[in-house]
């Protein structure tokens, strides 16, 4: 997969132009509600019972203030909320490009 090239932050939306040129946008809102931080979705021990996380779906009025890269292969959201423990792989990205 080919990585990002650009990142945008237009409105409450997240703009992501990947090296490939193909264009994702994404709902601030939703980039919260779908963190894939242990804070957000919980972990999972070795007996797969879940621990943490949160049921919480919508996250009315938060934004994204800004984000910086970690490596090649993933971005780091900072949210108005203060959230900003999720690290979006480039893959996780894409994923949930697909089911907006």
């Amino acid at each position: 997969m080919q990585g990002v090239k650009k990142i945008d932050l237009i409105g409450n939306q997240v703009a992501i132009k990947w090296g490939d040129g193909h264009e994702s946008f994404y709902s601030m809102e939703k980039l919260r509600a779908l963190s894939p931080s242990a804070e957000t979705q919980g972990e999972t021990d070795i007996l797969g019972n879940k621990h943490g996380g949160t049921n919480q779906s919508k996250y009315p009025g938060v934004t994204v203030k800004n984000f910086e890269f970690v490596g090649q292969y993933a971005v780091r959201f900072i949210f108005s909320d203060g959230h900003n423990t999720g690290l979006y792989s480039y893959d996780y990205l894409k994923t949930i490009d697909a089911i907006q």
